[in-house]
C-alpha cells in the first residue's frame, strides 16, 4: 500500500543514524522460543548517550509525536516504533531533516519487540497513542492492550516507569479498561511472574497462579493523564490523529499505568 507520503521525493531514513539498521538488530536466535533472553538487545545503545532515560512510542505514523516530543525532552532518548514501511520511512526522513539526535525509528512490530527484544527494566515511559481500534470482534486479538502485552510492558519498564495511553475509540477504551484494572489489582504482579508469566506465553488470556508466599503486590496503579510539554494549548499530546478527531468533535479517553515495584524473575 502506498500512501505517497513523499510526494515524489525519496525518503531518506539514514539507516544506522535514524533508521535502526540491520546491523544493530540482528535476526532472533534459533532458540529463543528455549531461551527468550537470548534475543535481547538494548536499544539504549542505539543512541549516541546511552545512559540517558528511554522512552518509546508505539505507532508513531508521521512522526508528529516523535518530532514535538524529542524537541522538547533533549535530555532523554525516545525511540519511535512503526509497522507500516512507508510511514516508517516518512517518519524517519523527518527525524533525519530536523537533525534530532535523541530521536530514532525502528520499523517493526512493537509486541514482538517488546516481548523478545527488550531487557528487563530499561524503559521509563511508553506512549501508546491512537492504536488500531479493530472494532470487530474477531479482530479484538489483533488489538495492542492484550494481557501478554502488558506483562511485556512491566517487565520492560523500570520501577515507577509509566505507559500513557490515549483514544478517541469508546470500544478500545472499554477493553483497555478492562485489562488496566485486572494488572492495577492486588496480587496482579503474578500475571507478570511465574505461573502467570507462562499462562500468558502460552497464549491464554489467563490471570495464573500466584504463589502462596508471594504478597498481594499489584502490578500497576492507574493515573490520571497529564499533556506533555510539547502538546500544543488544550491538547493532550499533539498527534495528527488528535487534531483531526477534535475538529470532528470527537471525544478522548486517556489513562496512565505506573509500574509498582515488584519481583522480577
Amino acid at each position: 500500500m502506498s500512501f505517497g507520503l513523499g510526494h515524489g521525493r525519496t525518503l531518506d531514513v539514514a539507516a544506522g543514524v535514524v533508521g535502526i539498521g540491520e546491523h544493530e538488530l540482528p535476526p532472533l536466535p534459533d532458540d529463543v522460543l528455549t531461551d527468550p533472553e537470548s534475543g535481547r538487545v538494548d536499544p539504549r545503545e542505539w543512541f549516541g548517550e546511552p545512559s540517558r532515560p528511554l522512552e518509546v512510542e508505539i505507532g508513531s505514523g508521521k512522526g508528529t509525536f516523535l518530532l514535538d516530543h524529542g524537541a522538547t525532552q533533549t535530555g532523554v532518548n525516545l525511540l519511535g516504533i512503526e509497522w507500516a514501511g512507508e510511514f516508517y520511512a516518512y517518519a524517519a526522513d523527518r527525524v533525519r531533516r530536523r537533525g534530532l539526535a535523541n530521536v530514532r525509528v525502528l520499523h517493526a512490530d512493537a509486541t514482538g519487540f517488546l516481548r523478545w527484544r527488550v531487557p528487563d527494566a530499561v524503559v521509563r515511559v511508553i506512549h501508546l497513542y491512537f492504536s488500531d481500534p479493530w472494532p470487530k470482534s474477531r479482530h479484538h486479538k489483533k488489538r495492542v492492550v492484550q494481557d501478554r502485552f502488558l506483562g511485556d510492558v512491566w517487565r520492560v519498564l523500570e520501577p515507577g516507569g509509566e505507559m500513557r495511553v490515549v483514544t478517541d475509540h469508546d470500544g478500545l477504551w472499554a477493553w483497555d479498561r478492562e485489562h488496566f484494572e485486572r494488572w492495577c489489582a492486588p496480587g496482579s504482579v503474578a500475571l507478570a511472574t511465574g505461573d502467570g508469566q507462562r499462562a500468558l506465553g502460552s497464549g491464554h488470556e489467563a490471570q495464573g497462579t500466584r504463589h502462596k508466599e508471594e504478597p498481594e503486590l499489584a502490578a500497576f496503579e492507574m493515573l490520571p493523564f497529564t499533556a506533555p510539554e510539547s502538546a500544543g494549548e488544550g491538547e493532550l499530546i499533539g498527534t495528527n490523529f488528535e487534531r483531526k478527531f477534535r475538529r470532528e468533535g470527537r471525544s478522548f479517553h486517556a489513562c496512565v499505568l505506573r509500574k509498582l515495584d515488584g519481583p522480577v524473575r
